[in-house]
């Protein structure tokens, strides 16, 4: 990467909305060609993370980054029973089906629909005692009944399936034609295997899913700082994670160094360590010499963070990977930009930065897929709660087997919100609508700068700086015009 004026841009501290792409030569012929597979370790068919939060990255989201070609990061809060039960769900779930929502003939509406809203495709699948489907439920079918209902009576009967290993044109045509949003896909014994959609079906023709060297959905999961690190870490790796990222505001501190170096000891090269986060090229030195392969950069910038308020402390987004990324270069590593991605435009420039991966956290909180329950407001709008993981209620989850007085103390440390809501979005309402976006930015970015793969990419990219006037020039301002 270099900057369109040197003289001058090399020296300014910058933020992802100062900066801009500038065009140059294509030489390829479609965005189809443009391969996005991330630079720091196999797996994945792009560089997009959900981050290590609790409001983020559950069983749900992790599952379905990986089916759609990314990663997925467990927090570090979630309990080692929760760890394992999850890592075996998706190592076990389909690696191009949707797990189904699956209910008996005789489950209650009121079983329905507590699973309904689980899923953006609004359908359950009821099935007999071999797994075979014999009625759908949808929203429509809830409505003015009473919540002990049996699912047999208001299933619908008229059933639409897919056979196992349909292709996604055709399957896509056949629920076209039957007016339809998903099916379940059954196999020759007529059980279910899993749900595909209609957008799905065209998603997986430019998502491959992320798959380990077994074939199986990949997932990682995070972990602090504590005197049980080493032992927390083995127990991620036994459960069959992917990868394992060492988490904590603050990464370039002494007890982050020992804990990389213990983790490395102990695991060896079994999995890709992660470890973070900072903002200048000596935190990233250190990490890297301690052990670890990536370094999670970025301090401040996240939609629940407040470090920056509160302490003064960080590094505007764009120079902080700039310069970490040229640091781990330099040692044969890796860096994840964490924070501050709003739009697609941002995770282009983090790559051309050097970033090998790019971690997304509230833009992924108002999904069908985050952890959590939908709530609804006073005008029955949707929503989810968010909050900081270094914010008070985080703080507050992390400490509870300490005594009464040891948790006030720990709360009176706090850098993050605790509470906030994120409104279910028309065009946003699942991580697929999210990664789809991102991803096919992505591939029209690469065009524009000239480049095939990442390699090239952050090696073409020529980076100019603009005024607040700039950037709000380039926003859409068309929709409505009086």
């Amino acid at each position: 990467m270099r900057f369109l004026h040197p003289e001058r841009d090399e020296r300014l501290e910058l933020t992802l909305d100062e900066v801009f792409l500038v065009p140059g030569l294509f030489e390829g012929t479609s965005r189809t060609e443009v391969d996005l597979r991330p630079l720091d370790f196999p797996g994945g068919s792009h560089p997009l993370v959900s981050a290590n939060m609790n409001a983020v990255t559950g069983k749900r989201m992790a599952e379905t980054m990986a089916r759609l070609g990314g990663l997925g990061v467990l927090p570090q809060d979630m309990d080692l029973a929760t760890v394992r039960r999850i890592v075996a769900h998706i190592k076990a779930a389909h690696p191009r089906y949707d797990t189904p929502l699956v209910v008996t003939p005789t489950a209650t509406l009121r079983d329905v629909q507590g699973i309904i809203r689980k899923r953006n495709h609004d359908m359950v699948v009821v099935c007999d005692e071999e797994r075979r489907p014999v009625g759908l439920i949808t929203q429509a079918d809830l409505r003015d009944r009473d919540q002990y209902t049996p699912a047999r009576r208001i299933m619908s009967r008229d059933l639409v399936t897919l056979p196992d290993g349909i292709s996604n044109r055709d399957a896509y045509l056949r629920l076209e034609e039957a007016r339809v949003r998903a099916a379940p896909v059954v196999d020759a014994a007529g059980r279910v295997r899993g749900v595909l959609t209609r957008d799905d079906a065209t998603r997986l023709e430019v998502l491959e899913p992320a798959l380990d060297s077994e074939g199986k959905l990949m997932v990682a999961a995070a972990l602090g700082i504590s005197s049980r690190t080493v032992e927390r870490a083995r127990a991620l790796r036994e459960a069959g994670v992917d990868a394992v990222v060492v988490d904590t505001a603050h990464g370039h501190q002494r007890r982050m160094l020992e804990a990389v170096e213990a983790i490395r000891a102990a695991l060896g090269d079994a999995v890709p360590l992660i470890a973070g986060n900072v903002c200048t090229a000596a935190g990233t030195l250190d990490l890297l010499a301690a052990g670890a392969d990536v370094v999670k950069v970025n301090v401040g910038p996240g939609a629940m963070c407040t470090t920056r308020m509160q302490t003064g402390a960080g590094r505007p987004t764009f120079s902080s990977v700039r310069a970490c990324a040229e640091a781990a270069r330099a040692r044969g590593g890796h860096v994840w930009a964490d924070g501050g991605v709003r739009h697609p435009r941002d995770v282009a420039l983090y790559l051309a930065a050097g970033a090998a991966r790019v971690v997304i956290g509230t833009m992924l909180a108002g999904t069908y897929e985050s952890p959590g329950d939908f709530k609804e407001d006073r005008e029955g709008a949707l929503y989810k709660v968010n909050y900081g993981m270094a914010s008070a209620r985080a703080v507050e989850d992390r400490s509870a087997d300490l005594d009464p007085f040891e948790r006030a103390k720990r709360a009176l440390f706090r850098e993050g919100i605790s509470t906030s809501r994120i409104y279910l979005r028309e065009g946003r309402a699942s991580v697929g609508d999210i990664v789809t976006e991102i991803v096919t930015g992505l591939r029209s970015a690469f065009t524009y700068v000239g480049a095939l793969d990442c390699a090239a990419f952050h090696e073409r990219a020529v980076v100019g700086v603009q005024s607040l006037a700039g950037f709000h020039e380039g926003t859409p301002h068309g929709a409505v015009r009086r």
